[in-house]
C-alpha cells in the first residue's frame, strides 16, 4: 500500500510538471518513504531520475538492462505500460538492507510518454517467526481444531503472514485440511505431493514425524510473495493425528 500510495502522489507530480518534474525524484523528500523512492524513464528506455540506487543509472538507455537472472525487466515494463498505461514487474534488484540481490516488486504508471514506478521488497519471515507461528497454530488446533483450520486461511487473520502461513494434513489419510498459501489443496492427497525434485516432501515429514513427534526439512517451493521457486525450511510437528507444518523461505 505504501508503494502505491508513493506512486499516486508521484504520477500526479508528473501529470502537473511533465518530464521535468521527475528531477524532484531525487531533490524532494516527498518521492521518498523510508525504503521506498519513485524513479522515472521515458518509453524510449531513457532512464530520467530516482529517489534511490537506481540514480547511477540516470542519462542510460536501460531497454537492454538485466537483472542478475537475466531478465530485461525494463523493456518488459515499457511494453506492458505502452499496451496497458499501467501494471507491475517482478525483478531482482540489490537490496541496501542486506547488501544483496532481492526479488522486488515494482508498480509503474505511463503519464505521457514518461513511466513514473515504486518497488518494495516483498517481506520475508525469519526461522524464529515460523517457529512462533507453529506453536500457536498447535495451541489454536488443541482449542478448536475446526475453527482454527478455517482460521489459517484467513488472508486477513494472524495466521497469514506475508511468506508464512500454516498447513496441516491429516496423517492416516493423508489429505490436506488447510493450506494458507494454496486453499485449492485442501482435500487432495499430500503424499503424492512433490517438489520441483521429485521429493514427496509432505510423506517425508510424516515418516520423521511420527519418529520423533517433529523435525525440520529443507526443500524447493514457490514463495507464494515472489511467485518463485525458493528454497524453503519448514519446522513440522505431529500432534493428535495431524502434520503442522511452518517454513520460512531462505535468504
Amino acid at each position: 500500500m505504501r508503494a502505491k500510495d508513493l506512486l499516486e502522489i508521484a504520477a500526479r507530480h508528473v501529470q502537473t510538471h511533465g518530464e521535468a518534474g521527475t528531477l524532484d525524484f531525487a531533490r524532494q523528500s516527498a518521492f521518498v518513504d523510508r525504503d521506498l523512492y519513485a524513479y522515472a524513464l521515458r518509453t524510449d528506455g531513457r532512464f530520467l531520475a530516482s529517489g534511490g540506487a537506481s540514480a547511477a543509472l540516470v542519462g542510460d538507455n536501460v531497454l537492454d538492462y538485466r537483472d542478475s537472472d537475466g531478465k530485461a525487466f525494463f523493456r518488459e515494463m515499457i511494453e506492458i505500460a505502452k499496451r496497458d498505461g499501467e501494471g507491475q514487474v517482478e525483478y531482482r534488484w540489490f537490496n541496501p538492507a542486506d547488501s544483496r540481490g532481492e526479488p522486488k516488486v515494482t508498480f509503474f504508471r505511463k503519464v505521457g510518454e514518461v513511466i513514473v514506478a515504486v518497488g518494495y521488497y516483498p517481506p520475508r519471515a525469519t526461522s524464529l517467526q515460523a517457529r512462533e507461528m507453529l506453536d500457536d497454530a498447535v495451541a489454536a488446533l488443541r482449542k478448536d481444531r475446526a475453527g482454527s483450520l478455517k482460521r489459517f486461511q484467513d488472508l486477513n487473520g494472524e495466521f497469514i503472514r506475508n511468506d508464512l502461513y500454516v498447513f496441516v494434513t491429516d496423517t492416516a489419510s493423508g489429505r490436506f485440511l488447510a493450506h494458507g498459501a494454496s486453499p485449492a489443496l485442501v482435500g487432495t492427497n499430500a503424499f503424492e505431493l512433490k517438489d520441483p525434485r521429485g521429493r514427496a516432501i509432505v510423506r517425508e515429514m510424516v515418516e520423521i514425524g511420527q519418529k520423533k513427534g517433529r523435525g525440520e526439512l529443507d526443500y524447493l517451493w514457490r514463495n507464494p510473495m515472489t511467485q518463485q521457486f525458493e528454497s524453503k525450511h519448514t519446522f513440522f510437528r505431529i500432534d493428535e493425528g495431524l502434520l503442522v507444518g511452518v517454513g520460512s523461505y531462505n535468504r
